[in-house]
């Protein structure tokens, strides 16, 4: 090999190039370290016009900080949207390098429905369900009550967008939905009663149930003051409870006596 020139100048252009290479990984590495790529500003914007109503400073500086690691160049920027996306109210990050020394993170933030469960979390206006100050989202809006089963949270949540549509034409909104662990809905309106829709036994069951109730809903207050429950699972009728049920009673004299309201309850046929 020492007698071949040609090996001997093959290995030394190959020397070269690995000193080379190293030098200018070193170079690289030394100018990355400079204090002018030290981070001194990390900006943060919305994602829409409407901007940020709840993320502010103190929740952000509470949320990230020490937590943020490296320079312009060194910064892992997943790392960083992951930390973003762990400050209370915070749907989603995006963040990008803004040449010489900061960031631009983009904030999606969560609007809250209403609540989830008996734990305090919160359900926002697309299914998901997270972690902030109740209070705060109460300051927007009352909230209404969802609960379910885990991974129900979008069923829920369509559901509910559907029964604000079906009861419309009796001027009531859902004001609680829940969905029991075998899967039967019960809703409650902002009058006060509750109705049992029963499961779903195919894409139109709920519907009809609460095509049945509007229909016959009108007759219903026109007699009874105070239903408390409506339970719609029946094939052709329903079931109800009312405080505001009157019977009348016959005096002595033969006259009707005073009435007597009475808690009582009706039904046709068994629960489907």
């Amino acid at each position: 090999m020492w007698h071949d020139a040609k090996s001997l100048n093959t290995t030394a252009n190959g020397l070269m190039a690995f000193v080379l290479v190293v030098c200018v990984a070193a170079g690289v590495w030394w100018v990355s370290q400079r204090p002018m790529f030290d981070l001194r500003t990390i900006t943060v914007e919305s994602v829409d016009a409407k901007g940020l109503r709840h993320v502010n400073y103190l929740t952000l500086r509470a949320g990230t900080q020490g937590r943020i690691k490296g320079n312009f160049f060194t910064s892992n920027l997943e790392s960083v949207r992951s930390v973003f996306e762990s400050v209370p109210w915070v749907r989603r990050a995006s963040v990008r390098r803004e040449w010489p020394n900061q960031l631009i993170v983009a904030l999606e933030e969560h609007e809250a429905l209403g609540t989830w469960g008996e734990d305090g979390r919160l359900l926002s206006v697309k299914g998901d369900v997270f972690t902030a100050n109740v209070a705060e989202a109460e300051d927007d809006h009352e909230l209404p009550a969802f609960s379910g089963p885990d991974g129900s949270e979008k069923d829920v949540l369509a559901t509910y967008v559907n029964l604000a549509k079906w009861f419309a034409p009796l001027k009531m909104a859902p004001e609680s939905l829940s969905l029991s662990s075998r899967y039967a809905w019960t809703v409650k309106l902002n009058n006060g009663m509750s109705v049992a829709l029963g499961r779903e036994q195919n894409h139109t069951t709920l519907k009809a149930r609460v095509d049945r109730l509007v229909g016959i809903y009108p007759q219903l207050a026109s007699r009874l003051d105070n239903i408390d429950t409506i339970d719609m699972r029946y094939q052709n009728g329903l079931a109800l409870s009312s405080a505001g049920l009157v019977i009348p009673a016959e005096g002595k004299d033969g006259r009707p006596a005073p009435a007597i309201k009475k808690k009582t309850s009706s039904a046709t046929k068994k629960p489907a």
